[in-house]
């Protein structure tokens, strides 16, 4: 008897495990080159250098909250990156357009567990501003989850696409 096995799209963590490499290779740099909380202009008047510290999740929720939102934090990005990595199983290899999303959360998750679990919080030291308006700062990982929940949603939005049919039915 033989079986019709589909290759399932786990290869994509090869993607989580690029992300999680450029994020703390970057992380690297910033702790040996980057002063704390002093902008370093990159592109003057829109985008800086900042190096600064989230204990607390986007928009530095919770960042006050005394130490045990790290743990939550923790487990919540772990638990998210075991159930897109299941879902990654049951998918098949060739859908890149559920796969990648996934694989950028993972690997983005993944890149914010490892900093709390060595620093006690995430590094971040990307910041955009126009003007006096400043975006809260961030880092690799964190563009990583927000392109992957972008194409979440997007793909969740988009109808799905049939497959097409040679010649006549």
């Amino acid at each position: 008897m033989q079986r019709n096995i589909r290759p399932n799209a786990l290869t994509w963590l090869l993607l989580s495990a690029a992300v999680i490499v450029g994020d703390q290779l970057s992380k690297a740099w910033v702790l040996r080159s980057l002063p704390e909380y002093t902008a370093v202009p990159v592109v003057p008047g829109f985008w800086n250098w900042y190096r600064t510290y989230n204990e607390g999740a986007a928009f530095s929720l919770l960042s006050d909250a005394g130490g045990w939102q790290k743990w939550l934090f923790l487990a919540f990005a772990l638990v998210i990156s075991g159930v897109l990595s299941g879902w990654l199983s049951r998918t098949p290899r060739s859908d890149w357009r559920t796969a990648v999303p996934y694989a950028l959360v993972i690997g983005g998750a993944i890149g914010n567990v490892i900093d709390r679990l060595l620093h006690g919080h995430v590094i971040d030291f990307i910041q955009w501003h126009v003007g006096q308006h400043y975006w809260p700062s961030f880092n690799i990982a964190d563009s990583a989850i927000v392109a992957g929940v972008a194409g979440i949603v997007l793909a969740g939005l988009l109808p799905k696409r049939q497959p097409r049919t040679v010649g006549g039915a």
